[in-house]
């Protein structure tokens, strides 16, 4: 199964903030997620830089871009925003990364 990573980044003092909010993840998104076909889904903190690594499994990468037209999505993104960095229409600035290891 295909895996993506990207990073985000939290604005200072708003990793408590991120971490619970994501421990209360809506339950409808969870399903949201999963029906895109996205499989273990993980965020990592690097403290230092404020800078969130997210790696995914995900049956079809494409269906990620399909996620920007579900109005659940744009909800979650604007109740996000205070706590980071988000583009104009308050989807969060993401960073493609490069698979360069993977030990299986």
């Amino acid at each position: 199964m295909p895996r993506v990573g990207f990073t985000m980044k939290l604005l200072e003092g708003q990793s408590a903030e991120y971490q619970l909010r994501h421990q209360q993840l809506w339950p409808e998104l969870g399903a949201l997620l999963k029906a895109t076909g996205i499989e273990r889904y993980s965020i990592f903190l690097d403290q230092p830089s404020n800078t969130l690594f997210a790696c995914l499994d995900i049956s079809d990468p494409a269906a990620l871009d399909r996620l920007r037209q579900e109005a659940l999505m744009w909800k979650w993104w604007d109740y996000m925003k205070d706590i980071m960095e988000t583009n104009a229409d308050h989807s969060p600035v993401t960073g493609p990364l490069r698979e360069l290891f993977y030990l299986p």
